[in-house]
């Protein structure tokens, strides 16, 4: 075998699932059809959850460029072009990271190279086969072509995706043709922009707030001056007349013209670039009829597009690999136990279903006309009340998705992404966001005897066991997967057998049998 899994496309997904692979001791090798790292602007950043997740290997400070772990949002957010007002929440799950795609990519590579991941530029998969053993790879460069094969493929190439295309699976969806969105980076007067708040003032109309969509009868619009780079300007129109012509500043100054009522003046950005200016008709909102074909996975676009644009694909794509990775890699190693790799199918579909309820709500709520105007009043109603403001920010965040962890009655803590905690352990203060980064299961211990740790000792070659200082309130055991949800919890300050028993099901249910080796005793902070 030339590797462990193939993973067709070298973009923030494939990267992100490379990386995974290869901490979890098995060989990715990455073939990407670029020779080069593209360099069109795509997305701007993450948010939501995802920013946590890449805080959880360590990622954070590299992509945000700044020292310290991720902070939430808890001033204000938009859906479907409406203030969400996060201040009304006492702990606020959207978190935002800008960050240019590119960069992510750049990080990413950077950390594969680090883990020793082989990537070949300008190797685009054209086809691929598979039996009971392995898949057959074919590969296409400038020199020629090329076979491989490995135990596993992972297409992670884009909503064109060469990979689920001769997979023969199908992508079900919707296309909207109704839209046009037109995007440039421009110049705007210097007096443009408010210092006290940085909303762009545009003569006529008013104040527009940055990063937030805005919608009128018209149309949208938005304004985003993404650090390092001249402002973006946005707008979105309905039922536009085609036309053949190339893109130009002229149309995005009548667009805007159009959507707000009033000129703004626009002039050619500065600097070197790349630049964007483009229009966009249409879109599609799909999710693939499956995510697997035997020894074939897909993630990313490949597996799910949103009309949206590439920032929800995106935030989405990395959780697939995040999901795939350790998983996958447990099979290759063998002993994983049966069923787990059909969880990944399970789990992040219904996250793309999720995905496609904000992406589909959100573009409802921006088309133009009286009626929907009536209805974004009534939803201005209802983001008044916390619990709506509440629903709609784990929906933006991708925080409301709860994975099934076989358990029934579980604590509340189970089946989400890890909690934020600081611990008191024996080599110090530390965040458990410190404590996952090598990407192997957890078990956190805080109860008072250390009963947790007790219950799973033959486990201890399959885990990392952590003991801490008990806490006043919250969960004291919580054992963790790979990816950093959690499959089991208790709030007991001592375990009784039923939920030792518990405990050792749950690691069983998703790390298999333990291999009985001995190990020593967990560190246990000074009481």
């Amino acid at each position: 075998m030339t590797a462990d899994v193939v993973i067709a496309g070298g973009g923030p997904n494939g990267l992100m699932l490379a990386c995974e692979l290869s901490l979890a001791g098995v060989r990715p090798l990455v073939l990407e059809r670029l020779p080069e790292p593209s360099t069109e602007p795509k997305a701007n950043g993450l948010v939501g959850q995802v920013v946590r997740m890449v805080d959880h290997r360590g990622l954070y400070e590299r992509l945000a460029g700044t020292p310290g772990p991720p902070r939430p949002n808890s001033a204000y957010f938009m859906f479907g072009a409406m203030p969400l007002d996060l201040s009304l929440l006492p702990d606020s799950p959207v978190h935002n990271l800008a960050v240019p795609q590119r960069r992510i990519v750049q990080v990413l590579e950077e950390r594969a190279a680090e883990l020793g991941v082989e990537i070949r530029r300008g190797h685009q998969v054209t086809g691929l086969s598979q039996d009971e053993d392995a898949v057959t790879v074919e590969v296409s460069t400038d020199e020629g072509e090329y076979r491989l094969r490995a135990r596993y493929a992972v297409g992670a190439d884009g909503a064109h995706s060469v990979t689920r295309k001769v997979s023969g699976i199908g992508f079900p969806g919707v296309s909207y043709d109704r839209r046009t969105m037109r995007t440039a980076h421009v110049t705007l007067p210097t007096d443009a922009v408010d210092p006290a708040t940085g909303a762009l003032i545009v003569p006529g109309y008013g104040p527009v707030k940055p990063f937030l969509p805005h919608r009128t009868e018209r149309g949208g619009f938005a304004y985003a001056p993404l650090p390092g780079h001249p402002p973006l300007i946005n707008t979105t129109e309905w039922d536009q007349p085609p036309t053949e012509e190339a893109m130009s500043l002229d149309e995005l100054r009548a667009s805007v013209r159009r959507v707000l009522g009033a000129d703004l003046p626009l002039h050619p950005p500065a600097g070197e670039g790349p630049h964007v200016l483009r229009r966009l008709t249409g879109g599609n909102t799909r999710v693939a009829e499956r995510f697997r074909d035997r020894r074939v996975f897909l993630v990313g676009d490949a597996a799910h597009v949103y009309s949206a644009g590439g920032g929800p694909g995106l935030n989405l794509g990395l959780q697939d690999a995040v999901n795939l990775g350790w998983k996958l890699a447990a099979e290759i190693r063998g002993g994983a136990p049966a069923g787990l790799l059909d969880t990944y199918e399970t789990e992040r579909r219904q996250a793309a279903r999720r995905m496609v309820v904000n992406a589909q709500a959100q573009a409802a709520l921006m088309a133009p006309g009286t009626d929907i105007t009536a209805l974004r009043e009534l939803f201005t109603e209802l983001l008044a009340q916390q619990p709506i403001v509440q629903h709609l920010a784990d929906l933006t965040a991708g925080t409301d998705v709860r994975y099934d962890m076989g358990i029934p009655e579980p604590h509340p803590a189970v089946g989400r992404f890890a909690p934020e905690l600081t611990l008191e352990t024996a080599e110090g203060r530390t965040r458990l966001a410190e404590l996952v980064r090598s990407a192997r299961p957890l078990l956190l211990d805080l109860t008072d005897d250390a009963s947790a740790a007790e219950a799973l000792a033959t486990h201890r070659d399959d885990l990392t066991v952590v003991t801490a200082r008990p806490s006043a309130s919250g969960p004291t055991a919580l054992l963790l997967r790979p990816d950093s949800y959690v499959a089991w919890a208790s709030s007991s300050r001592t375990l009784n057998p039923a939920e030792q028993n518990a405990l050792r099901a749950a690691a069983g249910r998703w790390f298999g049998p333990p291999r009985r080796a001995a190990a020593p005793e967990p560190a246990t902070a000074p009481q």
